[in-house]
This record gives structure tokens, C-alpha cells and sequence, in this order.
């Protein structure tokens, strides 16, 4: 069969470019399309550096002709990249932490789908693998990480740091830890408005000795609010991790996460997407799963966003119960638990290591308006 370009085309007009919007014609992505008979090339370019975005183009190209032009056709894709081009210099501008390398946020735009649950486990492999981790418990308003690592009865204490009183972290499997929760009885709601809550965690951002950590993880409250924006106004984040379950319901509020991290004025690099409570599998029938929230949602939504799809973690009751107990699953040795959270926390550090090399450390933001915010040039 001899192909025509033109249906070509009108076949590449269905597919959107991953992460960008617009269809691939209009956007004047595809740069040429050549066709032989039943062969057909076509040349194509895209901003996005990651590898999913790139094997998502060419899939997406071949099934598009496939289905739309000829099921038989030979298709050869050409992706070429051509990333932004990088600033020149590269001075992290802001209000470091001395001593601190790399900050990176767990978000969630919804509640409930274990966003703290993932940090806890999250810090504690990065711990197990020899880096040394703190955690900021940002729920202002539900802090659980003390519950999580069992120092929910600790508080912190001053030391003295070149002649000023600094609060010292509470500190357990290694994981220097700080939390609202430890000023507060555990029976006492928390009822501040935006700015005594953005207060108080700057507190614990610049009055606390962290010392020397090679990560700082943020457990951000669910949501893309007053919270979040007072975090990136103090704090150069190196990159956000976005944790939801498959459920529609989940993924329609993830989706508003990864959005506010991609936006403009903000621009946090998102590391990627973990997909929490992914299936159950019972005891008695281990070669089961049951996609209790749906199948594959957070991994098909970080396609579509053309992100990392870093992992999936379980729907198991002993995550639960270590959760309960101050114990995080990940601290088990050599577990089916443990093996998942290890691996998803490697995925983690690969692609903040892949952000490290292809981008300049984050600015910090300013509010300028009630509106918005934009970024901060010196």
C-alpha cells in the first residue's frame, strides 16, 4: 500500500506532545515526514529531556498511524531533543540552609492516599542506602511523622551555634526529624491562620541546627495552598514528588499538584510521580492482585504529564501497623516491603541526580499579589 503524507499528518494531529499540550503538527513539533510505499519516517522534535517522554513520542506516533492510516505500515521515528538552554550561571538564589544539599518536597493534592507514610519510608531508605536525612513535617494542621517514627513524646532542644540558640532536631533510625507536633498536645487543635502557620515554619526551617544532611524531605499538607506557597518563598526545593493512588478522584487532584510545581512563577522540577495503595494481594492467594482504586492510574497520569512514574507501593496492612507503631516498613530487611521502597527511593535519587546535572539549583519564590507569585531575580 502507498502511504500519503497528508493522512500522515492528520494522523499526528491526534497525539498531544507529552508534557507541552497542542498536537504535534500545530506546534510544529514534526519537523518532516517522508513516505516509501508502505514505509513511512518521521522527524520530530521535543523539549522534553526524560527518556519516558521520548519512547512516549514514538509510541504514540506508531500506534497513531497504525490504527488511523495502515495497521501494516513501517514506521521509523526520528526524536530529537532540544531542551531549553540552561542559564549560565548557576548560584542558588534565596535563603539556603547551610549544610543542607538537597530539599525535596512530598506533595499530594489530596488527603488520605499515605503521602506521610511514603516520606517516613522514603527518609528511612535514604538512610539505609548511607545518606544522611531529616525530615520537616509541614502538616501544620495533621502532623503525623512523630507518630511515625515514635517520638511523638520528645521535644526538641536548644544548643548553642556560634552564640545563638538553635532548636536541635529529635533524631531516630537516623532520620533527624522536626514537626509542629512537638509543640503541640497531642489532644490540641491546631487553629492558625496563613501567617502564624508560615511563621512558625520558618522556626523550624532557620531556627533548627540541621548540620550536615544530604537530603531534607518536606511532607507538605495535601492541597496547593497558603502552606505550600510560604514553603517555596523560604526554600530553594530541589525537586517535588508527587504521591496519589490509581483512583480518579486521587489523580484529578495530583494532577493540580504537578501543575503548581510546573508552573512559571514557581518552576520546581517534579521528580516524579509514586502510586501508594497501588493493589492487594491476600495472604492466602499470593499470586493475586486486586486493583481495589483502578489499575495503573498514577503511572498512565505521569505518561500523560511526561514525568518519571518512580514506583508503586502495595495495599498492605503491615504498612499500616509499622506506621502505628513508630516503626516504618522500610526498615525491615530484605521484605517484599522494604525491597519496593528501596527501589522507588533509587528511582528518587536518579532522577535528582539527572535534575542536578541538566538544571541550575531552584530560585525561591516571592507573593507579589494576592493572586500569584513570581520569581526572585537578584
Amino acid at each position: 500500500m502507498k502511504l500519503s503524507k497528508q493522512d500522515i499528518l492528520k494522523a499526528l494531529e491526534t497525539i498531544s506532545v507529552p508534557g507541552e499540550g497542542g498536537n504535534m503538527v500545530e506546534t510544529g513539533a514534526v519537523k518532516n515526514v517522508m513516505t516509501f510505499g508502505d514505509e513511512v519516517i518521521v522527524d520530530i522534535t521535543i523539549t522534553n529531556p526524560s527518556l519516558q517522554a521520548k519512547k512516549r513520542t514514538e509510541v504514540d506516533i506508531m500506534k497513531a498511524i497504525h490504527d488511523i492510516v495502515y495497521e501494516k505500515a513501517k514506521i521509523t521515528v526520528n526524536v530529537k531533543v532540544e531542551a531549553p538552554e540552561k542559564p549560565k550561571v548557576n548560584v542558588i538564589k534565596g535563603n539556603a540552609i547551610p549544610g543542607i544539599k538537597n530539599i525535596i518536597a512530598v506533595a499530594s493534592g489530596k488527603g488520605g492516599v499515605g503521602k506521610s507514610t511514603v516520606t517516613a519510608n522514603l527518609a528511612v531508605s535514604l538512610q539505609k542506602m548511607g545518606f544522611k536525612v531529616g525530615v520537616l513535617d509541614a502538616d501544620i494542621y495533621g502532623p503525623s511523622i512523630p507518630i511515625m517514627f515514635d517520638v511523638e513524646k520528645e521535644r526538641p532542644l536548644a544548643v548553642d551555634i556560634h552564640g545563638k540558640s538553635k532548636m536541635r532536631p529529635i533524631e531516630n533510625y537516623g532520620v533527624k526529624i522536626l514537626s509542629i507536633g512537638f509543640f503541640t498536645q497531642p489532644d490540641q487543635a491546631v487553629v492558625w491562620r496563613g501567617p502564624m502557620a508560615a511563621k512558625a515554619l520558618n522556626q523550624m526551617i532557620f531556627d533548627a541546627h540541621w548540620g550536615d544532611i544530604d537530603f531534607l524531605l518536606i511532607d507538605l499538607p495535601p492541597g496547593t495552598g497558603d502552606i505550600h506557597l510560604s514553603i517555596m518563598q523560604s526554600l530553594p526545593i530541589t525537586g517535588a514528588v508527587i504521591v496519589s493512588t490509581p483512583q480518579v478522584v486521587a489523580l484529578a487532584d495530583a494532577k493540580k499538584g504537578v501543575a503548581m510545581f510546573q508552573q512559571e512563577s514557581i518552576n520546581v522540577p517534579v521528580l516524579g510521580i509514586i502510586e501508594n495503595m497501588s493493589y492487594f494481594t491476600p495472604n492466602e492467594l499470593p499470586n493475586y492482585k486486586y486493583y481495589i482504586f483502578g489499575k495503573d492510574g498514577a503511572k498512565n497520569l505521569a505518561e500523560d504529564l511526561g514525568v518519571k512514574f518512580l514506583g508503586a507501593i502495595p495495599l498492605v496492612q503491615s504498612i499500616r501497623e509499622a506506621g502505628d507503631v513508630g516503626s516504618p516498613a522500610a526498615l525491615q530487611i530484605d521484605t517484599p516491603l522494604s525491597e519496593a521502597f528501596k527501589e522507588i527511593t533509587q528511582n528518587v535519587v536518579q532522577e535528582l541526580v539527572n535534575r542536578n546535572e541538566e538544571l541550575p539549583p531552584t530560585e525561591v519564590i516571592k507573593i507579589t499579589t494576592m493572586a500569584g507569585c513570581s520569581s526572585v531575580k537578584n
